[in-house]
């Protein structure tokens, strides 16, 4: 008897993790063709500016950051000094340090998945993670785990494709980083649909507006995140209230 209640517990653990990482690949499909097509293009800048696939595996393995990836490569083109890339480094992703106050504490309820769960958060993981609705099917954390690791493989494998065929590819990829744009408007429109109320994303996006005009492309995120996230605690209760009516409609 106790055999059996043994073997049905783990055939249901396999079970549910099975159920996890499919309903993570489905999700993460958006975010695979916007990785595949602009890691390949990170891949081929590298192998044209002169790095080989080594040195893009090792670039996208361990520093993972997307746009900076490719402001790194005439960096290392250029022989840029290190306080340089640093700060510039700090700077185009100190909107991280916002992601991390969402998850910090479910990601540490994850035992020794926890550092590698902070590390590979990313705009697109984030935002995915923010509006999955999970069910007794799935386990949460499993299934937030398999969205983190599915999303770099797909990164890496897009940066040694790019990297190991580039001149053999015949199109040209100009413009191609549009493609991080356009997941960004899908994920957004699945977020527009899925919430009860669109408070939070009007706010994102005049928040955002606002501060674009002010500081410039380059310089708006940091403080429109700042500005969001003070915003949202204070209408916190209004955006709660809003919810649960619409719920009851």
């Amino acid at each position: 008897m106790i055999l059996n209640l043994e073997t049905a517990k783990v055939s249901r653990g396999k079970y549910i993790k099975a159920e996890s990482f499919k309903y993570a690949f489905i999700k993460t499909i958006p975010i695979m063709f916007s990785y595949l097509f602009l890691s390949m293009a990170f891949g081929i800048s590298m192998h044209e500016a002169g790095f080989d696939t080594g040195c893009a595996y090792i670039t996208s393995a361990f520093i993972y950051t997307g746009t900076f990836q490719f402001m790194l490569i005439p960096f290392l083109s250029s022989k840029t000094t290190m306080l340089t890339v640093v700060i510039t480094a700090l700077f185009m992703n100190s909107r991280f340090m916002f992601y991390g106050l969402a998850y910090v504490e479910k990601f540490r309820d994850m035992g020794k998945k926890y550092l590698y769960m902070i590390f590979s958060i990313t705009d697109e993981t984030y935002s995915l993670n923010s509006s999955i609705k999970f069910n007794e099917r799935i386990d949460e954390k499993q299934t937030l785990f398999y969205i983190a690791l599915l999303s770099r493989f797909y990164w890496i494998v897009g940066t040694l494709i790019g990297s190991t065929v580039g001149d053999m590819i015949p199109i040209k990829l100009k413009g191609i980083e549009f493609c991080l744009t356009a997941l960004i408007v899908t994920i957004f429109m699945d977020q527009w649909h899925s919430f009860k109320t669109h408070i939070p994303s009007l706010a994102g996006l005049i928040i955002s507006f606002i501060f674009l005009i002010l500081f410039g492309g380059t310089r708006f995120i940091l403080p429109s995140l700042a500005t969001c996230i003070v915003v949202l605690v204070m209408m916190k209760s209004a955006v709660s209230k809003r919810a649960c009516d619409k719920h009851n409609d």
